[in-house]
């Protein structure tokens, strides 16, 4: 009898341990809570393309949570520069964050873009800059943003190159 009742007790134990541990991760009753986060998308911003004054030769990239749940913004931004872009701008390794920048509604997140250097090849000035999100594996997340450069078109060449997000615009331009 006193081994039947052990394995009740532990049977019983387990099951609260288990329940504790649901709830502890917002299950309830067999059913998952709403999920409360989402990977930043051009659905759920707003995109906006500034020249600076500092550094030369830099824009910054700004996007403003829009949506009504805190989003992600993984890696950096995929950008085309201009309508007949070959290969998407470089990202600066050198850049990434020590954490994924989330962004509650109505936050922002800042990438810093270096245009051209001297010791860049070819190049031209184009009118508008193509962005895409990138989602936790670093592909993309679908549709495209295509914004207008400032000034009517900014001079980009084979050095352009954009920072991984970052949670303040200083550490955008750092780079």
């Amino acid at each position: 009898m006193r081994i039947a009742t052990r394995s009740v007790s532990r049977a019983t134990a387990s099951s609260l341990v288990a329940v504790a541990a649901l709830a502890l991760l917002g299950v309830q009753a067999g059913t998952a809570t709403a999920a409360t986060t989402a990977t930043c998308t051009t659905a759920n911003t707003k995109l906006t393309v500034t020249e600076v004054s500092r550094p030369v030769n830099h824009l910054l990239l700004k996007a403003t949570n829009t949506g009504t749940q805190t989003c992600y913004a993984y890696y950096a931004p995929v950008l085309r520069a201009g309508a007949d872009a070959q290969a998407p701008v470089a990202w600066v390794e050198d850049s990434k964050p020590q954490a994924v920048v989330t962004l509650k509604p109505g936050q922002s997140a800042y990438a810093g873009i270096g245009t051209y250097s001297p010791d860049g090849e070819g190049g031209g000035t184009e009118k508008t800059l193509g962005v895409f999100f990138t989602d936790r594996d670093a592909g993309g997340t679908g549709k495209e943003s295509t914004l207008n450069l400032p000034n009517g078109g900014t001079y980009f060449n084979s050095a352009a190159a954009v920072t991984y997000w970052q949670d303040n615009a200083a550490d955008a331009l750092t780079w």
